[in-house]
């Protein structure tokens, strides 16, 4: 016996099975999303520190190598911001131009300190005549690049002195006056460091430097569990390469190969620089990278650092391995260029 159906009923049947194959798709989706899902509200349990906005208007901000480049830049943007301005620096002569220039560019009138970073007396008193701080942006900073084996050790003591020794006098002579203004207020204060991108990567001519640089995120990573309960919270800044008066006589005396090396890493103007890391201190980030290579870098090594952002650690879970295998591909580019570079070199 056969059984026949009617064009209605086909009709319905051929509905049911789009919609049974709608609903497996949907399931099966539904299936798929629910790892990151789960991965996702897990992350948001622990990301520590705990998400925070620093306001910068009406409140001291404190920028040291603020005569010039990054700093003025900083500055400047900072005070755009609405906030009370400290520069400090070694020379009186820069710091006045500079004063001129926030002021021209913001009716902002910064405040001017001079003293050597290198001097913990010197930067003490900088800082009691400065009052409290609110925001402490540790910008200064020194870059001699050559190879170690031809590197004269003060050159090299200059750069530990000044980027890494003068970081500890500033946050020390600093941080007890910014406690207690945190107890006073109840607002967030932050401790911003500038480092470097060779401060995440090891380059050929960077071995004084990156050591220095390096330094740094041992030291805010061991400090922000330090001042998390006073309401502190720390930022590591990572520019790259960027336009300054100083970088243009320092790329000169660069190494070949640095040069070589380097040369794939496009430059960085300071206003932008500036603009990004006021905004990474202001929505208190441990990383603040500058660019998408050091985004990259930033993921690849992110390790134990702290991460405030539940999506950016979802990012760090998931994109730490394929920077890894990234993170080869640039060695061996530049593992290559040193071999050929030396193998000319010998031809010669």
């Amino acid at each position: 016996m056969s059984i026949s159906y009617s064009p209605y009923s086909l009709f319905l049947y051929r509905i049911d099975l789009h919609l049974f194959s709608m609903a497996s798709q949907l399931f099966f989706l539904l299936f798929l999303a629910i790892p990151p899902v789960v991965l996702l509200l897990l992350l948001a349990f622990l990301v520590r520190p705990r998400p925070v906005r620093i306001p910068l208007k009406g409140r001291h901000v404190l920028v040291t190598g603020g005569s010039s480049g990054i700093g003025l830049a900083l500055a400047t943007a900072a005070a755009a911001d609405g906030a009370r301005v400290s520069i400090l620096a070694r020379d009186a002569g820069r710091l006045a131009g500079a004063v001129d220039a926030i002021r021209l560019a913001t009716g902002v009138e910064a405040v001017a300190l001079s003293a050597d970073v290198r001097d913990p007396a010197a930067v003490a008193d900088a800082l009691a005549s400065a009052g409290p701080v609110d925001v402490l942006i540790c910008n200064q900073g020194v870059f001699v690049p050559q190879e170690l084996e031809t590197q004269d050790l003060e050159e090299i003591k200059f750069m530990v002195d000044v980027n890494l020794m003068g970081t500890f006098h500033l946050i020390k002579a600093a941080l007890p006056a910014m406690k207690r203004r945190t107890r006073e207020t109840g607002m967030p204060a932050s401790i911003a460091i500038m480092s470097s991108q060779g401060g995440q990567v090891g380059v050929y001519g960077y071995t004084a430097y990156s050591a220095s640089k390096f330094a740094l995120r041992g030291l805010a990573e061991a400090l922000q569990h330090e001042v998390i309960a006073d309401n502190i919270h720390l930022s590591l800044i990572f520019p790259s390469d960027t336009e300054t008066p100083g970088f243009a006589e320092e790329k000169k005396k660069r190494p070949e190969l640095t040069n070589l090396i380097a040369e794939s890493s496009g430059g960085m103007k300071a206003d932008d620089v500036a603009k990004i890391a006021l905004n990474g201190i202001k929505h208190g980030a441990f990383f603040i990278p500058c660019n998408f290579e050091g985004t990259m870098l930033s993921i690849a090594t992110c390790g134990l650092s702290p991460q405030r952002s539940y999506l950016m650690a979802f990012v760090e879970v998931f994109g730490a391995g394929l920077m890894r295998f990234v993170a080869l591909c640039f060695q061996w580019n530049w593992f290559n260029t040193i071999e050929k570079w030396h193998a000319k070199k010998n031809r010669c």
